[in-house]
């Protein structure tokens, strides 16, 4: 192993935190959040000046524009990062409530205790706002974190790192509770992903490689999304000006996002009006469109779609369109495409609205609205930390009942086994 020292002693120490911050109050874990955000406001020209140099670096190394609009900070995105973090702040404290909660016919009490799942490893790539949102989210559902940042986001990493410290620290709560690995190696990251005596869970946050080497060398359980190839399908009958409005919400809003459009669906008795719209609209933001044969003369302004283009996650301004004939014929689409990420049908008819929510399989299915709404914080959890595709132990945004479990809590009365 390249590192001269184990990982062991530094994780051992965040997990001694365990118990301090489940038996914490709601009222001093928030207040520690909120002094995260002030110390946010008030650090902003700090944080920006370090991601600037963060921006730097990767433009030197010439990484792709996803990534480096994934890394960059401003003063707007800095602010909604706050405005998240106090939304998560407000939403109710997810510890301490007894569900399930009854008596059996013997007179025992049986209910279930919602819990934090204990020590959590969150390892991101080029995502400085990630960081700050699982920190915030981990203090908020009682879980301690050990967080890796990718290198690209170092120095911004670095900045962050003692306002986290500071804010616990000033609301009594221990300042190891959050830690921070910034200058993590490939061996070091071995190492972490096999102290399953320590660390309870790990969330991987970046691109399909990151996911599956953690995936692959992992002793513990990871949750997980590989990728997200997002369909929209346009029904029969739709809302054509609905429509077009989403589609291009969905794929020009952010093309490098997870939860961006990847392939545009429509049904074949659509194709003559929806297809020259939404090819015109598309190409005005900047995004190259990517055909099957058949629609090519209804869009001069795309070209030929290889096979692989359907399936693919393009993270970028590019999209795939194609014609299907049915309902059907677009969830057998989603079905052999599909990553289990989002997936959204604009259609004016309320029963085929129903079975798409019902089959198509993903962690979120929408009906009239955007693929880019599969956000935490759009959906009403303050923020998220990841958004999973598997369905053990969360799918779709992981949000902070998601950061909890349950344990059993049984009150007798001198009851014994017959």
């Amino acid at each position: 192993m390249s590192q001269k020292k184990s990982l062991a002693p530094v994780v051992a120490k965040t997990a001694q935190t365990l118990s301090t911050l489940a038996a914490s109050s709601g009222l001093i874990r928030n207040q520690a959040l909120l002094s995260l955000c002030d110390l946010l406001e008030r650090s902003t020209e700090k944080i920006l000046a370090a991601n600037q140099e963060d921006l730097k670096e990767a433009k030197k190394n010439k990484l792709p524009p996803a990534l480096i609009d994934r890394l960059s900070l401003n003063e707007t995105r800095l602010t909604q990062l706050v405005s998240g973090l106090k939304e998560t702040a407000a939403l109710p404290d997810p510890l301490g409530a007894i569900e399930d909660h009854r008596t059996l016919p013997s007179g025992l009490l049986v209910g279930k205790l919602r819990i934090p799942l204990g020590l959590i490893a969150f390892i991101c790539e080029a995502r400085p706002g990630a960081v700050a949102e699982a920190a915030s989210m981990a203090l908020k559902s009682g879980n301690a974190i050990i967080i890796k940042p990718g290198k690209e986001v170092a120095k911004t990493a670095k900045a962050l790192a003692p306002l986290f410290a500071e804010a616990l620290a000033a609301t009594g709560l221990p300042s190891q509770a959050v830690t921070i690995l910034p200058d993590l190696d490939h061996e070091g990251l071995k190492e972490l992903l096999t102290l399953n005596q320590y660390i309870d869970l790990v969330i991987p946050r970046g691109g399909e490689n990151l996911i599956r080497f953690v995936d692959e060398n992992s002793r513990i359980p990871v949750l997980r999304h590989f990728k997200g190839v997002c369909h929209l399908y346009v029904d029969e009958g739709a809302d054509l000006k609905m429509a077009l409005d989403v589609a291009v919400n969905a794929k020009a809003n952010r093309p490098g996002t997870c939860n961006a459009l990847e392939c545009l669906l429509i049904h074949e008795k659509e194709a003559q009006r929806f297809l020259p719209q939404v090819g015109s609209a598309l190409v005005a933001q900047g995004i190259q469109i990517l055909a099957s044969a058949d629609i090519l003369p209804y869009l001069p302004e795309a070209t030929l779609a290889k096979p692989d283009d359907f399936g693919h996650e393009f993270l970028g301004p590019k999209i795939a369109i194609k014609t299907v004939p049915d309902l059907e014929g677009a969830l057998e689409h989603i079905r052999r495409y599909g990553s289990r990420h989002t997936e959204a049908i604009v259609t004016k008819d309320h029963k085929r609205a129903q079975i798409f929510l019902k089959r198509a399989d993903a962690g979120c299915v929408l009906v009239n609205a955007s693929t880019r709404l599969n956000d935490g914080g759009c959906l009403g959890l303050g923020a998220e930390i990841g958004i999973s595709t598997t369905k053990l132990h969360a799918y779709g945004p992981m949000g902070l009942k998601e950061l909890t479990t349950t344990k059993f809590v049984v009150q007798g009365d001198g009851h014994l086994r017959q």
